[in-house]
């Protein structure tokens, strides 16, 4: 009954909550792919990965260990959890290698593709309703990302291809976060995804370090974590609170963000 209510979306306060947190949410990833896009024509990709999660799980750990202690990383559904971090660890991998090629905008153009397919597949895997308004919405969002990334002539360039994948598992990553927060909480998820990428990348990192050249380039590294992990908290909360056919297509609040910083 609980999985039930939960998937009818809730009371509409407890929605519009979850909506203003996952516009909050949103709106520091321009922060985080500007560092991102600046670092990688300087440094090694499995270093600016490793930073990324490695910060996020510094935060996360000093904000929720000492509500949670070790019951932060019991979960009823390890294996959901596994590949929840496997889909962000791949979506973030490519990403990095892809965003130093192509300008931040359409990179965030391309990353609009995932609401359009959580949408989609919210239906058959969560058998949540979409009504004829969210589905205008997706298909409104899609045509302005295919205005974007014109597939007759940029689908050849490698970058974009990349961008596509990374939208695509970070998709199946959003639709996972929704089902197994039926079962564990928030800050179970998010500290899964970050040790497990942390410690993923840390197995690379001593053959690949570089020390920052500046004292920008060191803030920028220190930065990475707090902006994607506080970001994808928000949105793990948001997509807790309310239907992820609902939650997704306000990523594109962060366009606001990235017109701004590109």
């Amino acid at each position: 009954m609980a999985i039930a209510a939960a998937q009818e979306g809730g009371r509409p306060s407890t929605v519009l909550r979850g909506a203003l947190l996952m516009c909050a949410g949103v709106l520091l990833f321009p922060f985080m792919n500007a560092a991102v896009k600046y670092l990688g024509a300087r440094y090694p990709v499995p270093q600016i990965v490793w930073a990324r999660f490695t910060g996020h799980l510094i935060v996360m750990a000093a904000v929720f260990l000492p509500q949670y202690g070790r019951a932060l990383l019991a979960t009823r559904r390890p294996a959901v959890q596994i590949a929840r971090s496997v889909l962000m660890l791949g979506s973030n991998l490519v990403f990095v290698v892809a965003i130093p090629r192509v300008p931040l905008a359409t990179a965030s153009a391309i990353g609009f593709t995932a609401p359009l397919l959580v949408t989609a597949l919210s239906v058959p895997l969560l058998h949540e309703s979409v009504g004829w308004r969210r589905w205008s919405a997706v298909l409104i969002g899609f045509a302005g990302a295919l205005l974007v990334i014109r597939p007759g002539t940029g689908l050849h360039d490698p970058a974009v291809l990349l961008l596509l994948f990374s939208s695509v598992a970070y998709a199946l990553y959003l639709i996972a976060t929704r089902w197994v927060s039926f079962y564990d909480s928030a800050a179970t998820g998010i500290m899964f995804t970050a040790l497990f990428g942390s410690l993923a990348m840390s197995l690379f990192l001593p053959f690949v370090f570089t020390t920052p050249h500046s004292a920008l380039d060191l803030a920028l590294f220190l930065n990475l974590g707090l902006f994607g992990g506080g970001g994808h908290y928000l949105i793990i909360r948001a997509v807790q609170l309310g239907p992820a056919a609902v939650m997704a297509p306000l990523g594109y609040v962060e366009l606001v963000g990235t017109t701004i910083l590109g």
